[in-house]
């Protein structure tokens, strides 16, 4: 077997081709959805996922050592200038390994970011969001606390929202040990990582706590429970399709869960004013995203200041596609920038 470097080097030669031939080489034709075309590059990826086993019918454990062998060749290049740490912090059962991304060029007015990966709470781990969070650092100008938090279904919902209510406290109360203001910090994540920042900010709003400085949710499993137009529209999309959801549900969730908690389901929560100020990110070809763009507007119509993009070329899992899609690489340093514009509306 080729060695990771090799298989992103050929990747990146193939990836590099002219649209039209990249279309030929993944069935002929451009994937259009609801008025949205697949960027190329995905479309090649998704038609090769097509010769592989679907995470539905493999074990998490097998699963997890498919994802990250699959994943790989498609993260793009360290971002310069950030200094990456290791961290061990505190967790409600046990020590929770972390990293701490730091710009060289870090605005110490801003607080530092905790952040949760991907993985629908069974998957993932930091390797998963190691370039973004240094595009987050770099481009935000702050510091970035990526955590690893406990997965099903070793340990069930609510261990890894746990973990992360956890650290971003524990980060909140030690901001100055990152080179920002003390007391205050932002919360985020992608897929199921925006699902726990967005009831993280619902809790502290429950506990009479203060709000994050920002929260920060792209692509947001924020409705387990759902059922709407986007879920049938790409019930089939690469990389998350419906059976890959109800995987996911099914090890995270235990037999007394109710889908419809707004612990499980933030999107449901009938009163989401005074929360924090958000970022909000979906993917054009995504089961969830008509959950990302419902929250969204609820959070809007309830008086929270809300800045959203739908990047509608990509997928689900574009934050890790910055070596694949020049596309995904764009939509990343954006989403970034209106973190730091957020910010800087907040300080001025």
């Amino acid at each position: 077997m080729a060695s990771p470097s090799l298989q992103r080097f050929l990747l990146r030669r193939v990836l590099s081709l002219p649209s039209p031939i990249l279309r030929l080489m993944s069935g002929g034709r451009a994937v259009h959805r609801h008025g949205r075309t697949l960027d190329p590059r995905l479309q090649v990826l998704a038609a090769a996922a097509r010769g592989r086993p679907s995470i539905s019918t493999l074990t998490p454990t097998e699963a997890r050592a498919a994802v990250a062998q699959g994943m790989s060749p498609l993260f793009g290049r360290p971002e310069p200038g950030v200094r990456v740490e290791p961290l061990a912090l505190e967790g409600p059962a046990g020590p929770l390994t972390a990293r701490v991304y730091r710009p060289a060029e870090q605005d110490p007015r801003f607080p530092p970011m905790v952040y949760a990966h991907a993985g629908g709470g069974v998957l993932g781990d930091l390797e998963a969001c190691h370039i973004f969070c240094q595009i987050l650092a770099a481009v935000a100008g702050v510091a970035v606390v990526s955590v690893a938090y406990r997965l099903a279904p070793e340990d069930r919902f609510p261990a890894g929202l746990e973990d992360m209510a956890a650290a971003y406290r524990w980060v909140r109360d030690h901001a100055g040990d990152f080179g920002a203001a003390p007391g205050d910090a932002m919360i985020g994540g992608d897929s199921m990582g925006g699902n726990f920042a967005a009831v993280i900010a619902q809790d502290l709003k429950r506990a009479g706590e203060p709000q994050p400085a920002l929260q920060l949710l792209i692509y947001p499993c924020t409705d387990i429970a759902s059922e709407t137009s986007s879920m049938t529209a790409f019930a089939d999309a690469f990389p998350l399709d419906r059976a890959a959801m109800a995987w996911f549900t099914g090890h995270y969730l235990g037999p007394e869960d109710n889908p419809a908690d707004p612990r499980l389901s933030p999107g449901r929560t009938a009163d989401l004013g005074g929360l924090a100020p958000a970022v909000i990110a979906t993917a054009g070809h995504d089961p969830l995203l008509d959950q990302g763009e419902a929250y969204a507007r609820a959070l809007r119509d309830a008086g929270v200041a809300v800045a959203y993009r739908s990047y509608d070329s990509l997928t689900h899992g574009f934050t890790s596609y910055t070596g694949a899609a020049p596309a995904a690489d764009a939509a990343c340093r954006e989403i970034a920038g209106l973190v730091r514009a957020t910010l800087q509306a907040g300080f001025a």
